[in-house]
């Protein structure tokens, strides 16, 4: 494969001076870039991401806004950081200027829609989710082969959600059922068949004894440490599962429509974000509920509902994606007591499950928005289309990048908002996508069946393109 390289060795193949990314400045924009982002979090993202301060005095001509490797290999020489090495900041000024858009290079390929694709943590596995009832764990390392191929239970419409845990021992899958399922991946069997090759126990959501399927779940995540599932739902709320345990722990009536989206902010477990077809974000601190149901905070800014949340990881910052056909990021010290969803400038009927976005609605804006910066440009249609910041690692969080309507796959700089690529290959809606932590790589899967990989080739490595290679169906 050549990506089982350390993260030192892809620095050195990093900076050799003769790859260059795509100019920014022919790239497209969004059709409505911010002027740029006067906020804290564009100071943290310049921190994160810009070459260490010193350097402009040892290389002359360093003060423009991207230094080339070769001069910052001059200056880790002159050993300007005086630690003999890259601070991680020069690292993600280098590793942020090799975008993954070249390719694709097919991966997989099924006869139904994939609906959910994410590398793991640590980027060794890869884990696609279709509507046929499979789920495919593959080994990245290893040339891409299937590691798990699951057979899901009792599958209701699709697979909506997949979460690995933190030591990528166990799965979990949900769908329009109140019953999430979890695997034991570690195993040593490749073919899962549900309760025929291997157990996947079944985690009841549901508060009733009755067994019935009142509700179905959108998303599911594990807790860092591995011990929570959170999830949000259909019937307006969020549910927390305690897996020690193996029982329920907190049932949230959080929203007055689905629940279409809900993670953790951070690694200590304590704030949840939501979002729902209310087209709100709540806020919700486990350790101060004050009555029950009561978020910590509102944030008001989208004008249709909210189809998914990614957080930036401090515990502060995150963005959503909206069936406004946006991108908002939001500051959660902005956020108000309690709001209630605005339809005021809503003169048109539109159903986003087979309608197109009303030409009259693209440029309403919420009268009390609480975003920070908004990102426009994809098409949310369809299916509850996923977004995301961009790796620590290689990039320091600098861009957000997203699935869309349009077959495409959308990269937009967090502070500039200009888009800096579209990747286009895919035949039908591109629903999710996932950026390998470390290596210039990103895949996308999509309603044509496809799941494609795009990186920026650093070993010489001859592929074969997605357009001339084909799998045979499943």
């Amino acid at each position: 494969m050549g990506y089982a390289m350390s993260r030192l060795e892809m620095d050195s193949e990093l900076c050799d001076g003769d790859k260059t990314m795509p100019e920014a400045g022919s790239s497209k924009r969004a059709s409505k870039s911010l002027d740029k982002l006067d906020h804290e979090i564009a100071q943290v993202t310049k921190l994160n991401s810009s070459p260490h301060k010193q350097l402009a005095k040892l290389v002359p001509g360093t003060q423009k806004l991207s230094v080339s490797p070769v001069k910052m290999l001059v200056g880790r020489e002159a050993n300007y950081s005086a630690r003999g090495r890259f601070s991680a900041a020069d690292r993600c000024h280098m590793l942020s200027r090799y975008l993954p858009v070249k390719g694709p290079w097919l991966v997989d390929q099924m006869s139904t829609r994939a609906y959910v694709s994410q590398f793991s943590a640590d980027g060794s596995l890869f884990v696609a989710g279709f509507q046929g009832s499979y789920i495919r764990i593959y080994n990245v390392e290893d040339g891409w082969k299937v590691q798990k191929n699951i057979l899901a239970k009792s599958l209701r419409w699709t697979v909506t959600d997949t979460s690995l845990s933190p030591d990528q021992r166990h799965l979990v899958y949900a769908s329009m059922s109140p019953i999430v399922h979890i695997v034991d991946v570690g195993s040593a069997e490749t073919e899962s068949l549900a309760n025929v090759t291997e157990l996947h126990d079944g985690l009841d959501f549901s508060s009733s004894s009755d067994g019935s399927y009142s509700f179905g779940i959108f998303s599911v995540k594990f807790s860092t440490d591995g011990r929570e599932l959170v999830a949000g739902s259909s019937d307006d709320s969020i549910y927390v599962y305690d897996l020690e345990q193996n029982k329920l722990s907190l049932k949230i009536l959080a929203h007055t429509s689905d629940v279409n989206t809900v993670c953790f902010a951070d690694e200590s477990g304590h704030l949840l974000f939501s979002g729902s077809d209310d087209n709100l974000c709540k806020v919700w601190d486990r350790r101060c509920f004050i009555a029950k149901g009561k978020p910590a905070g509102v944030l008001s800014g989208h004008l249709e509902g909210i189809t998914f949340i990614d957080s930036h990881g401090d515990g502060r910052y995150f963005i959503s994606n909206g069936k406004d056909q946006t991108i908002k990021l939001w500051d959660i010290r902005k956020m108000a007591p309690n709001a209630t969803s605005y339809s005021g400038l809503r003169n048109y009927e539109w159903d986003y499950r087979w309608m197109d976005y009303p030409y009259e609605a693209r440029d309403l804006k919420h009268p009390s928005d609480q975003s920070i910066a908004t990102y426009k440009g994809h098409s949310v249609l369809r299916t509850l289309i996923r977004c995301y910041f961009s790796p620590v690692y290689s990039t320091g969080q600098k861009y957000i990048y997203t699935g869309s309507h349009d077959s495409c796959v959308y990269i937009y700089d967090l502070v500039t908002g200009e888009q800096v690529a579209s990747l286009q290959h895919h035949k039908s809606t591109v629903r999710d996508c996932s950026w390998h932590p470390y290596y210039p790589m990103l895949v996308s899967s999509s309603w044509d069946g496809d799941v494609v990989k795009w990186e920026f080739p650093c070993n010489g490595e001859a592929q074969v393109p997605a357009t001339k290679k084909r799998i045979r169906r499943q």
